[in-house]
């Protein structure tokens, strides 16, 4: 009976084909997107550097007093920690389905808090970072000079000094992996001189940090100013 009247009428079947259409059209761009149940479990990040250390010591010294404390917290699924030649170290603690991210990393932060007296100094004072985040990656942002007006060099510096900065800003973003590289120095030893001058690693080190200080002098007769950030 149905069929026979969009048979029989072509017109108004094209009119309501139309109709639905524009009505799925409409209905897209409202739906209520925070009534869907989260498929994809929470994810605490725990990321860490120590200067100097290959993967192997890095895994002993900080992944695992990390580990050993982070393990047991409310929720809980599972973990994985990563170690590199760098001295890199991120430990992603895995909540199951249904937990609070916000209170799984107060609890993370709290149990890390624990294991930093157990880590070497030079990790304690750099300092640890947990961040509630998302294993899937949700945008890749590359930059770039279109006319070539700008190095590398320059390019990673502004991306880490504003760009990074004002996405982390984002609502809903939780983390940045940036695949920048940080202004530093690289120091080479020579064995052969080191023992000529009967020096150890740690002498150079401690050579480097006496050498790397700010010093508050102080102006006399300058005018007051007040320094501001453009982190807006």
């Amino acid at each position: 009976m149905i069929a026979n009247t969009f048979i029989k009428r072509p017109v108004t079947a094209i009119v309501i084909s139309i109709v639905l259409a524009i009505s799925g059209v409409i209905c897209i761009f409202n739906l209520a997107v925070d009534q869907y149940p989260d498929i994809s479990p929470p994810n605490v990040s725990v990321s860490g550097s120590f200067t100097g250390a290959d993967a192997e010591t890095v895994e002993q010294t900080v992944a695992i007093p990390i580990e050993e404390q982070v393990n047991g917290s409310p929720g809980m699924e599972y973990m994985q920690s990563t170690s590199t030649n760098t001295g890199s170290m991120n430990v992603r603690v895995t909540f199951g389905i249904g937990t609070n991210v916000h209170i799984a990393a107060l609890n993370v932060q709290n149990r890390v808090g624990i294991a930093t007296p157990l880590l070497p100094s030079v990790v304690s004072k750099l300092g640890l970072t947990v961040r509630a985040r998302n294993p899937d990656m949700l945008m890749m942002v590359g930059i770039y000079a279109p006319k070539r007006t700008h190095n590398i060099t320059f390019l990673d510096n502004y991306t880490n000094v504003f760009v990074q900065d004002a996405l982390l800003r984002v609502p809903g973003v939780g983390d940045i992996s940036a695949r920048t590289d940080q202004f530093s120095m690289r120091v080479w030893l020579n064995p052969d001189k080191m023992a000529a001058y009967r020096l150890m690693p740690k002498d150079v080190i401690a050579s480097l940090q006496a050498q790397n200080v700010y010093v508050a002098a102080g102006s006399v007769g300058a005018p007051h100013r007040k320094a501001t950030s453009p982190m807006s």
